[in-house]
């Protein structure tokens, strides 16, 4: 046994998250001071009036500035929550219906009966019956669900409620409108952590009112939270990318390249839509796609540590390890988010990049104190792990090696991921420099640099599964994906943190404010553009990790004894998994192409039909692009949604669980390399355009300025990679997630009913 008491454990899991939601509320507390008055029935409904009129600069009419804002924002809060509360009500008939079918499957595997059978793991013990893990997983997989969708509507709706009070804050300065972007991205990075984390922790505590001893019944219908939580970030990632990229392509082509005009130009008809897209992609999407990493890599340590010495032993404290590592990351972000806003100030542009990545190694270093003491206090010195049919023995500083080399993998990543996007580096230089003769050599170059950025991150990975799983077998490398997850708050406080500063750029532009407030908020967009891509990279790397360690624990509860990839029914399934990456990724990008084509031709009418608009006397008809891209988005996002949720279901069925096992290794293997590629190179052809744009440096300059054949090459480039970054490549990581876990949930069915093809050939 551990040092930590069963009592203490069960105490500090429930305590850190409610400090972490606690947390989130002050900061979104802090945001709301900055003065939002209401006046009369014709005002509107969030009138922004800045602090300090005296310290206004470069406006002549602050009131008029204000109210500009203020409508803005609510135009584009309302965009996103009616895409959002149509998202969700498809969603939520999906939900019910695949629910069901849970029940149906697990339930058939016994024929729906009540008797209680032996358990497969703690020989000589009954276990609960089967229905009773049907029921069980289907209330996990609707738990699991709605922690999602609440994840991803709370971070869209701090972001709506941010991005004005950070175009305001701009006007005082770039040091306080970085707090309060940052400020904001940290409300819904502590929501999200400390949300998941108390659901986990209840639904465990309520299942165990029936389960009682059986813990192996218990966490293996938890499995169904994990499936909950990924099946609806799909579909917002897929949904919610489809949005934002439709918009932005449109906006871009037409408003930059054919007319000339800047970036958010108000005349530009596609403009609110364009900012509306980065909330319900860039942000609620995010949110549901992180929680679904949280959840799956939580239930798969749970579920490998259930059939070892812990679960058997019925050792609470040490079974809790998965959610006492995320407790203790909640304080570790707490403490870090504290130093970015309240030791440190920014006073220049220089400072903010330097500012947000010091965040990712404050956290990590912190972090792995934090690993070291809960590993030597909650973990007996000595236990056993379940090791594919034997018994692994293991000792609490093994555990403490896996956990920690996930988490400096991700820093590995993160890091590498910044290289490659960001354009204070050279390879981002290159490809900008590439656009002086045409666009393209500026794909070429980005292509190149997307495909050359997956090496470094595949080592840190491999060695980490390496070590991992040397050490601690497949429960080394579920915690592994954890370690990395463990600073969850504060990676998605800086990735949240982009767009709701490339939104306060927009309203800037679209307000009319002066050019210094321009400036001052795209430098804070370039920062969160690069951190957004390294919140992508950690994403698809503990994805990564995750999706194997749910494949382990697949292979164990389908009772396979080995894969063997010589075998033609594994081998098929190798090839095919291979290839599903390169199948949802041409299904995505041809959504993004059809929903942009339709966006591209709806603004040149405008332009075309509506005299005064490129004059600026005549407003756009904002509304109709809106509905062009929610129309597309929720009827485009169904057929990749559907690739992914039905292909474990009808492999497992029909061809059995060793062909599944090679489906799922193979999507694993190709999809991580697509998705970081597709990932970097859209980041690196954004950030080439806005060095051209920034003219910040001498070689710079020599490229620019705006509306130069360079840049016009590099706005190709940056459309090209819009659906490449915020649509195939981050939804690619929740591809090999869900197939693992959704594999995981039904391999009971499979096991018992799989491989109907093979049986009757």
């Amino acid at each position: 046994m551990g040092l930590m008491s069963e009592a203490f454990s069960q105490t500090l899991i429930p305590v850190c998250a409610l400090i972490g939601i606690l947390f989130a509320l002050v900061q979104w507390f802090l945001v709301s001071r900055i003065r939002v008055a209401s006046s009369g029935p014709d005002s509107y409904e969030d009138q922004l009036i800045e602090e300090d009129d005296e310290q206004v600069e470069g406006i002549d009419s602050a009131e008029v500035v204000n109210k500009k804002c203020a409508e803005i924002q609510n135009a584009i809060s309302v965009g996103a929550t009616s895409f959002l509360f149509t998202e969700y009500k498809y969603l939520g008939i999906f939900m019910f219906v695949f629910g069901v079918i849970i029940f149906i499957f697990l339930g058939s595997v016994k024929g729906f009966s009540t008797k209680s059978e032996p358990c497969t793991y703690n020989e000589g013990n009954l276990c609960k019956p089967a229905l009773a893990n049907a029921i069980f997983s289907t209330i996990a997989f609707w738990l699991g669900s709605l922690t999602s969708v609440l994840s991803g509507f709370l971070g869209m709706k701090i972001a709506t409620f941010a991005n004005a009070r950070t175009t305001l804050e701009a006007r005082k300065g770039i040091g306080k409108a970085f707090i309060t972007a940052f400020r904001s991205g940290a409300v819904m990075g502590f929501l999200l952590a400390a949300n998941g984390l108390l659901v986990l922790y209840v639904s465990i505590n309520l299942f165990k009112l029936y389960y009682e001893d059986d813990w192996e019944g218990l966490y293996e219908s938890i499995t169904g939270y994990g499936l909950g939580g990924s099946s609806m970030a799909l579909f917002g990632r897929v949904g919610g990318g489809i949005y934002t990229k439709a918009a932005d392509v449109g906006a871009d082509l037409v408003g930059k390249v054919e007319k000339n005009i800047p970036e958010d130009d108000p005349r530009n008809p596609a403009v609110i839509a364009d900012n509306v897209g980065d909330n319900v992609g860039d942000i609620a999407g995010m949110g549901s796609d992180l929680f679904g990493s949280y959840a799956e890599s939580s239930c798969a340590a749970l579920f490998v540590a259930s059939i070892s010495s812990f679960g058997i032993h019925h050792d609470y404290a040490a079974m809790s390890y998965p959610l006492i590592i995320s407790s203790v990351g909640i304080i570790v972000c707490l403490i870090t988010t504290v130093i970015a806003t309240d030791v440190v100030e920014i006073k220049t542009v220089s400072e903010i990049e330097p500012s947000l990545k010091r965040q990712l190694l404050i956290s990590t270093v912190l972090m792995t104190v934090g690993i070291a003491g809960v590993s030597f206090l909650v973990l007996p010195s000595k236990f056993t792990l379940f090791d594919f049919g034997a018994d692994k023995v293991v000792k609490n500083w093994h555990l403490f090696f896996c956990v920690s080399i996930g988490l400096w993998a991700g820093l590995v990543i993160g890091y590498v991921t910044e290289y490659y996007t960001s354009n204070a580096y050279s390879p981002v230089q290159d490809v900008a420099d590439s656009c002086r003769t045409g666009a393209a050599t500026n794909v070429i170059f980005g292509l190149a640099l997307g495909y050359k950025s997956v090496i470094i991150p595949i080592f840190a990975i491999a060695i980490a599964i390496y070590v991992s799983f040397s050490l601690a077998a497949m429960y080394g490398i579920a915690m592994s994906a954890l370690g990395m997850l463990s600073t969850i708050a504060t990676g998605l406080a800086i990735d949240a943190y982009g767009p709701i500063s490339d939104n306060a750029g927009g309203i800037a532009e679209m307000a009319g404010m002066s050019h210094r407030i321009r400036e001052r908020t795209d430098a804070l967009d370039a920062a969160g553009n690069t951190t957004a891509a390294i919140g992508k990279g950690f994403a698809i790397g503990s994805a990564a990790l995750v999706s194997l360690a749910l494949f382990g624990a697949y292979v164990s509860r389908a009772g396979i004894k080995t894969v063997d990839v010589l075998t033609p029914k594994v081998f098929i399934g190798l090839i095919v998994g291979a290839m599903l990456p390169y199948w949802f990724s041409a299904m995505t990008m041809k959504s993004v192409g059809s929903a942009a084509l339709k966006m591209v031709e709806e603004v040149r009418r405008q332009f075309d039909t509506m005299p005064g608009l490129i004059e600026g006397t005549r407003k756009p008809d904002y509304a109709t692009c809106v509905k062009i891209s929610t129309d597309a988005s929720l009827k485009e996002m169904i057929p990749p949604g559907a690739l992914v949720m039905l292909t474990p279901l009808i492999a497992g069925t029909l061809f059995g669980v060793e062909t599944l096992a090679g489906l799922l290794a193979g999507s694993l293997v190709s999809g991580v390399q697509v998705a970081i590629s597709a990932s970097n190179t859209g980041g690196a052809w954004d950030n080439a355009k806005k060095y051209i744009e920034a003219g910040a440096s001498e070689h710079a300059r020599t490229l620019g300025p705006k509306g130069s054949d360079a840049h016009k090459a590099a706005v190709i480039g940056d459309t090209v990679g819009d659906p490449l970054k915020d649509t195939s490549g981050p939804s690619l990581n929740i591809l090999i997630k869900l197939m693992a876990v959704e594999s995981l949930v039904f391999a009971p069915f499979f096991a018992s009913h799989g491989g109907l093809l093979f049986k009757y050939l």
